[in-house]
């Protein structure tokens, strides 16, 4: 599965599994009302979709020209941190504003978040990559 389609795919994926992962999480250990974190989670679902879509275009574009294919563990923790250092930059205001947060309370929620879906951005693409191969700027 290669180009639009597998963005597709991977994105409704990902961030399927992520809403009830965020909103479980803001819940049991933010210890915020379902509604709040139900509306915090799909709103971050939402920013992380589009960033999604905007980051692996940037980085097949980036991949696709490397002399080196395939993807190694070092250049998948470089795509694992790249998108969610992008994704801290547009959440931790939005968790602040619709949360009701100080930016650092903001950050330091997030913070949990982040090391959670470093792990799980590394791992679900791995995985992904297994059931669908991998995308053609990574074949040899």
């Amino acid at each position: 599965m290669q180009g639009l389609k597998r963005k597709v795919v991977y994105v409704s994926l990902f961030e399927l599994i992520a809403v009830g992962l965020t909103s479980s999480a803001l819940v049991l250990l933010g210890g915020h009302d379902a509604g709040h974190a139900g509306i915090a989670a799909v709103g971050s679902s939402l920013t992380a979709v589009v960033w999604n879509l905007v980051y692996n275009t940037l980085f097949e574009a980036w991949e696709a020209r490397q002399a080196t294919r395939g993807r190694s563990v070092s250049r998948r923790i470089a795509h694992a941190v790249g998108f969610e250092g992008g994704l801290v930059l547009a959440l931790v205001p939005l968790f602040a504003w619709w949360l009701n947060l100080s930016l650092w309370d903001a950050f330091v929620l997030d913070l949990g978040l982040v090391i959670f879906f470093m792990v799980y951005t590394f791992a679900f693409s791995w995985m992904f990559d297994r059931v669908f191969g991998l995308p053609a700027s990574a074949m040899a």
